[in-house]
């Protein structure tokens, strides 16, 4: 039986590897004829706690927006049918919360490759998701070509 994916999720950070892995999801949802959704998670800048109402829609969420669709397109160039998403908050959390809400047959996402006392203090939320993930998640390790 071959598995066929149908919804991709793909969460990127905007570095090289989280680009490798957003090619590589690509070249995966057009072999299956399947739908990319890409996500990018905003940390939310801290702000005094007189603040000034925000917009629906804060300007940190309108240009990470513009900065995804502007990469998507950079990238799929008409390989699959994507979506976007941007959530504002914890990478691993919104992650979490996107796989909730979308059911997605596959993550693809990179890792960061960090090791020893940098992983202890940093963490790693792509390690996290493989954790807690209740969907496959393919991870792609940096690669020797990516600075």
């Amino acid at each position: 039986m071959t598995t066929r994916f149908k919804r991709i999720l793909c969460p990127i950070d905007f570095d090289a590897n989280s680009m490798a892995a957003l090619d590589f999801a690509a070249d995966l949802a057009q072999q299956n004829q399947a739908t990319l959704y890409i996500m990018h998670t905003v940390r939310a800048p801290s702000a005094p706690s007189e603040v000034p109402v925000e917009p629906a829609v804060p300007q940190w969420e309108r240009d990470a927006m513009a900065r995804l669709d502007s990469v998507a397109r950079q990238h799929i160039d008409g390989k699959a049918k994507f979506n976007l998403i941007v959530k504002t908050g914890d990478p691993f959390a919104a992650i979490m919360e996107t796989e909730r809400e979308l059911n997605p047959d596959l993550l693809v996402m990179a890792t960061h490759g960090r090791t020893g006392v940098s992983h202890l203090f940093l963490g790693s939320v792509a390690e996290r998701v493989v954790r807690e993930s209740s969907r496959p998640v393919l991870t792609l390790r940096p690669s020797a070509d990516i600075p």
